[in-house]
């Protein structure tokens, strides 16, 4: 790893594996794998593998203008032969009646292609999180049962007639902290998205009482509503109104991202645990990586009074999901779900070591106070999927 590596340079690294990329004739208008319409159907029957979700109207949601391809997609651009190879496997991978999970962790921790429909990330995703049985068979009676069993506990805990003063206190701590979750996002700033979130953080809160709520576990449940969401509609949340959306959809999309956010937590527990040991630990592998790759950045910022622990105490605990835009931020859990257990402790900890890095050159200038002014809000706002690639390969 290089102090001070140009992005734009080393993007070249991943970006045959991992730019958007276009799919077969008939990908464009499928927002539905086998999974995906198990999980639109509740728990029903399997559905073909190429039936869209959104190709016309879904459950009577009515329909919504077509979006222009962002940049970075692959709209109206010839992909190369690569690129749609790797969406191609995909697909084929996520159509077999068993999935290969090690042939997935290879293709995924390079990213979905941009292009690929929505499905592919969230099939991918519930997968290798372990939500989602590698049988396409089981997959109907295993969401209905998860689903089902999430309805159960919100009864059970968050619907009950009497709240203790500890969930009462609970509740209002959310109320504080949701709006301020990507409030640049119009999205999440829906009162119905706000109470998806609400009700699945309370439940996870009073499930694990060893760590309760923390703040920043508000940030971790978004990126899986904002791709579970896009696989259900079909396309970018931010373009549709909310206000359209089925409600057993957003049923759906809140059971699964509480299954999946208690699994991702599982693997970094202790971050949120009294005293916070896993993020001392990850903090402390930080400074002394930063010190053995880029010495004269580490003597800098310690000749400055700069604290590592309160530096990067936001970086490990809401794993860097602050510092980028919320497509970079998904882009980077691809690998990360990818790595499993090691992608969101071990991983996290040398793409944070990377990113310092790459601003050594203009931190070893700065006195104290413009150091902590310029790692609380990084020039990041621009930053797209190809400068995370870089991240990952240099990491």
């Amino acid at each position: 790893m290089r102090a001070g590596f140009s992005l734009r340079k080393a993007a070249t690294m991943l970006s045959s594996a991992s730019a958007g990329s276009a799919p077969s004739p008939d990908d464009s208008s499928s927002s539905a794998s086998a999974f995906s319409s198990a999980a639109s159907s509740g728990g029903g029957g399997v559905e073909p593998a190429n039936r869209p979700l959104n190709g016309g109207e879904r459950r009577g949601e009515r329909q919504q203008p077509q979006v222009a391809p962002r940049a970075g997609s692959c709209g109206g651009v010839e992909p190369s032969a690569k690129l749609t190879v790797r969406a191609e496997r995909f697909r084929a991978l996520l159509g077999r009646p068993n999935v290969d999970l090690n042939e997935l962790k290879q293709l995924l921790w390079s990213g979905v292609p941009t292009c690929c429909a929505p499905w592919i990330r969230s099939d991918s995703w519930r997968l290798l999180l372990g939500y989602l049985p590698v049988s396409r068979e089981r997959v109907p009676h295993v969401l209905a049962k998860k689903r089902s069993e999430y309805k159960e506990l919100l009864e059970h805990y968050y619907q009950k007639k009497t709240l203790s003063s500890d969930e009462g206190k609970l509740i209002r701590q959310l109320r504080v902290d949701l709006p301020r979750t990507h409030s640049g996002l119009r999205f999440f700033s829906h009162a119905r998205i706000q109470s998806c979130m609400e009700r699945a953080l309370f439940l996870w809160a009073v499930k694990n009482p060893a760590s309760g709520y923390v703040q920043g576990i508000n940030d971790l449940i978004t990126p899986f509503l904002s791709v579970f969401l896009e696989s259900s509609i079909g396309r970018d949340p931010e373009t549709v109104s909310i206000d359209h959306i089925p409600a057993e959809i957003l049923d759906e999309v809140e059971a699964d991202s509480f299954w999946c956010l208690s699994k991702l937590l599982a693997h970094i527990q202790d971050h949120f645990t009294f005293g916070q040991p896993g993020i001392q630990r990850s903090v402390l592998k930080l400074a002394d990586i930063v010190r053995r790759v880029d010495e004269p950045l580490f003597q800098h910022l310690t000749s400055q009074g700069v604290d590592f622990l309160q530096m990067s105490f936001r970086w490990m605990n809401c794993l860097l999901m602050r510092e980028f835009p919320l497509r970079c931020v998904i882009r980077l859990w691809d690998t990360y779900i990818a790595e499993q257990a090691e992608g969101f402790s071990t991983f996290h900890v040398y793409v944070c070591v990377v990113f310092l890095v790459f601003w050594s050159s203009r931190l070893k200038e700065m006195n104290f106070q413009q150091l902590m002014i310029f790692i609380q809000n990084f020039p990041t706002a621009e930053w797209t999927e190809q400068e995370i690639e870089t991240l990952l390969a240099e990491a």
